[in-house]
């Protein structure tokens, strides 16, 4: 359901989809697309790790500098 909300939200049909496949295919190659999926889900990994450290950084921060605490 969740990758049927990213397609609806991108505006991109079956046809749209289907196309940026075949284009992928044929510009990586069949054995290289699982190596840039793994890379792509490891860096989308380290940015959430990131963003994670960044708001707890942050909310620290502010607990720390709140007079009423």
């Amino acid at each position: 359901m969740f990758s049927t909300n990213v397609i609806a939200i991108m505006g991109l049909g079956g046809q749209e989809m289907i196309f940026i496949f075949l284009a992928l295919l044929l510009l990586f190659g069949a054995k290289k697309i699982p190596e840039l999926a793994r890379g792509l889900g490891k860096g989308i990994r380290e940015f959430k790790d990131a963003t994670k450290d960044v708001r707890e950084n942050i909310e620290d921060g502010l607990k720390e500098s709140d007079p009423t605490k």
